[in-house]
């Protein structure tokens, strides 16, 4: 039976982060609030949790899970090859709807989906979310949706489509807004952004002019 926790409640809130941790650690999913939309998670490093996440939203592998991070620091044992400008993006947008698409180390061992020795990492500006990573470490997250169906926007919304697959809901009220991340590709020459959301391409370039925009 799912377990879900109010975390606008302080005494909750450090229950539900516990018990989320704890049922991670033991390869199930979690549900959280990011700064865009609810994300089911799991832990990165479980092929097995990988795919039970991708199962629970009806998800083929060659839609690789993204990864979100406590803080920036995560990166070095994460990516390879990250340039200045990946750096400079980070200090820019971190935390918030930017997801970068970086070479993952090749010793990580781990099964995100169909990656292509890349990663999509994303650090979020949320409270809670934050909370549970550094409690945590990194964690496979997608948005809390079974594929084809709107991105929830509240716990409701999602603990409707996933129920019971997941082990613990985060219920922190509803989340800011629907606009995705915005996802640039730093694992090229140049950066390149693959999909506009929250950002756009005129704030992107404020910080990398020569960002490219993929047809």
């Amino acid at each position: 039976m799912a377990r879900r926790y109010d975390t606008n409640d302080a005494t909750d809130r450090v229950t539900g982060l516990r018990e989320a941790a704890s049922a991670v650690r033991r390869g199930e999913l979690v549900v959280l609030p990011t700064d865009t939309v609810y994300g089911i998670g799991a832990d990165a490093f479980s092929g097995d949790a990988v795919a039970d996440l991708l199962a629970a939203k009806g998800r083929g592998r060659t839609m690789p899970t993204p990864v979100l991070i406590g803080s920036p620091n995560t990166l070095h044992g994460l990516v390879t090859d990250f340039s200045e400008q990946a750096w400079e993006l980070v200090d820019a947008f971190w935390p918030g709807a930017l997801t970068l698409v970086a070479r993952h180390q090749p010793s990580l061992q781990w099964d995100l989906g169909d990656t292509r020795g890349t990663v999509a990492v994303r650090m979020p500006l949320h409270p809670v979310a934050i909370e549970l990573l550094t409690e945590f470490g990194p964690m496979a997250v997608s948005s809390a949706n079974l594929t084809g169906h709107p991105a929830p926007e509240t716990c409701d919304a999602a603990r409707e489509m996933l129920g019971d697959s997941v082990s613990v809901y985060l219920d922190g009220g509803p989340t800011p807004g629907i606009v995705p991340s915005s996802i640039v590709d730093v694992s090229r020459e140049k950066p390149v952004l693959l999909r506009e959301g929250a950002l756009s391409p005129e704030e992107l370039r404020k910080v990398v002019p020569d960002l490219e925009v993929a047809n």
